[in-house]
């Protein structure tokens, strides 16, 4: 897998409000972490809740949804169903924008 690349990932189980089933998440690891570890830093995609500031509004597959960047994870490769595509440019480039402002001093 590659950063920005859309995957299905089966996030069960959870415990209490973490986004829970088999999703699309959005990986945002790094493509040489993706390359040299078993786990994938994931942001899971949703087409409900709200538009709170660290989610990112996306349109994916003809869905509008959101890019749920407040519930990262970091997954084991075992969750990865398969890949269902990849996110455009802009969006990229947003969701990249928004994680350098969650984890900036």
């Amino acid at each position: 897998m590659r950063r920005f690349d859309v995957v299905l990932v089966n996030l069960d189980p959870t415990v209490g409000a973490e986004i829970q089933k088999t999703r699309p998440c959005l990986v945002v690891s790094p493509d040489e972490m993706n390359a040299n570890l078993r786990t994938v830093l994931v942001a899971p995609m949703t087409t409900r809740g709200r538009p709170y500031p660290t989610r990112i509004a996306c349109k994916f597959q003809k869905k509008d949804g959101a890019i749920v960047l407040d519930q990262l994870r970091t997954v084991d490769g075992a969750r990865l169903v398969k890949k269902l595509g990849r996110l455009d440019a802009s969006t990229q480039r947003k969701v990249l924008t928004l994680l350098a402002e969650m984890f900036a001093p």
